[in-house]
């Protein structure tokens, strides 16, 4: 006979004291540390647990007796059920002093080292409809609220288009208004919906693997042109046509309307044929006196302001002069490379994705840079002494690696080729720190700088420079 587990309790009256990881919140009861989400610290809450081991607890708020007094009032409607922008109920000065903490706690609890001088954080001007790139799903099995699901009919309309529900991967929530992206964001996307629902075009069901219209990628450039690429599951040139040519003929704003086929199990459309259906293939966004060209597939920051307050930094920390040599380590499509290159002698870009890489020659062509070299391979297996006797012994290396950080191999390359600077530009500070502590013995951190990329979420950007000791 099965047992049923014992219900969880409810903890009265506990007080909110920090912030945590993923977005989260912690209090402490009776030594336990206990994780909320969508509460800030100063509130005080009855917490139903919903799991509990032995050292932690997680749980969820069900009843407020007190908001904290450092409190805002959520912008967006989908606040608490979308998985974006946790701490819109945080004031932005507020997250910005958590972000700037969590920095200072990851380098010297998990990097055990000296940070020198940490500047304050650098704050994004616009907190809101800053990004550059958004990617929808379509679902016919939309995510129903409480309300909904008791008032629900053979009638109710289940297809929307938004965002995965977390922890759910075949519910979407269906998202009216997102405060992430310039508004014609929402627009076209409301437009698609509702035309794919009127001509009762099916929409991708997760589970089955079934349906017509997938996903949808809208990016952005600040120079003002828009690129639209619509992912369909099956192939059926009529209905993708009509679709196509509606959206053209109601957004005369877009400059590059694309679509892909995608008959896999996966969203990923990095292995597909991506087809230019209206328009240019690409947009170009512009640095200084810099243009880039942004295919489909391109990855540049989503954040194009503090992109390019993010690339000042790096550049002002790598101290050019005009004569280094200087190794872009995960370079991408050579942003950063490209960016730095008036100011140094030679640049050498690595990185795994070939793609990417010819993306960065493109752009080192297009600005008539001809002091750039890319190089597409995995780094540990590329960045070698015998790499380096042929290229040149690098005066200085910026490296943004992916959340993971560096490759132990990678670190010790850079530790025997012992360039004056490293300038190490991390999305993760947990990462950062346990590599900042591996070049440590040849390295002192002479400058801290975080950049907040993401306002409204737990994520922080962080430039760390390091001296040869």
């Amino acid at each position: 006979m099965k047992h049923k587990k014992k219900p969880l309790p409810v903890l009265e009256k506990v007080e909110i004291t920090d912030v945590a990881a993923e977005g989260k919140a912690l209090a402490k009861v009776n030594e336990m540390v206990v994780f909320v989400p969508w509460v800030a610290p100063g509130d005080i809450v009855d917490i139903q647990l919903t799991r509990k081991k032995n050292s932690y607890a997680e749980g969820r708020a069900v009843r407020f007796h007190k908001y904290a007094a450092e409190r805002a009032e959520p912008f967006c409607e989908h606040f608490s059920v979308c998985g974006g922008c946790k701490w819109q109920h945080i004031p932005y000065e507020a997250q910005l002093r958590y972000k700037q903490q969590q920095v200072t706690d990851h380098l010297t609890r998990i990097g055990k080292v000296d940070i020198g001088e940490l500047f304050p954080i650098t704050g994004s001007e616009r907190t809101v409809f800053y990004r550059n790139k958004l990617e929808f799903t379509f679902s016919n099995k939309r995510w129903l609220t409480t309300e909904e699901l008791d008032t629900k009919t053979e009638d109710t309309i289940t297809d929307g288009a938004g965002f995965h529900i977390p922890g759910k991967f075949d519910k979407v929530l269906d998202i009216r208004k997102c405060w992430l992206q310039d508004d014609i964001s929402n627009r076209i996307r409301l437009f698609i919906k509702q035309f794919c629902i009127t001509r009762q075009y099916s929409f991708f069901d997760l589970r089955a693997q079934t349906g017509f219209i997938r996903t949808l990628i809208i990016r952005t450039s600040s120079t003002g042109e828009v690129m639209i690429i619509v992912v369909f599951f099956e192939d059926d040139k009529e209905k993708r046509e009509q679709l196509l040519n509606a959206v053209k003929d109601h957004f005369p704003e877009i400059t590059s309307l694309m679509y892909v086929i995608n008959g896999k199990c996966n969203d990923t459309i990095s292995d597909l044929d991506v087809h230019t259906f209206h328009g240019k293939d690409h947009l170009i966004e512009k640095m200084e006196d810099l243009q880039f060209k942004i295919g489909p597939k391109s990855f540049y920051q989503t954040n194009s302001q503090q992109a390019y307050r993010l690339y000042s930094i790096a550049r002002e920390f790598a101290g050019l002069t005009g004569s280094e040599t200087v190794y872009d380590l995960y370079t991408g499509t050579g942003t950063i490379a490209n960016f730095i290159a008036k100011k140094a002698g030679k640049v050498i870009g690595i990185e795994y994705i070939p793609e990417a890489i010819e993306d960065a020659k493109i752009n080192a062509k297009l600005n008539k840079l001809d002091n750039t070299f890319f190089f597409a391979g995995d780094m540990k297996d590329l960045l070698t002494p015998a790499f380096i006797a042929t290229h040149g012994k690098p005066d200085v290396i910026i490296t943004d690696p992916p959340r993971a950080g560096m490759h132990d191999d990678v670190i010790n390359t850079i530790l025997t080729s012992a360039p004056e600077r490293i300038v190490y530009v991390s999305c993760n500070p947990a990462t950062q720190a346990r590599d900042l502590n591996l070049l440590s013995v040849k390295y002192h951190v002479s400058g801290v700088q975080p950049v907040d990329m993401f306002p409204h979420t737990h994520h922080v950007e962080n430039i760390v420079l390091l001296v040869l000791k």
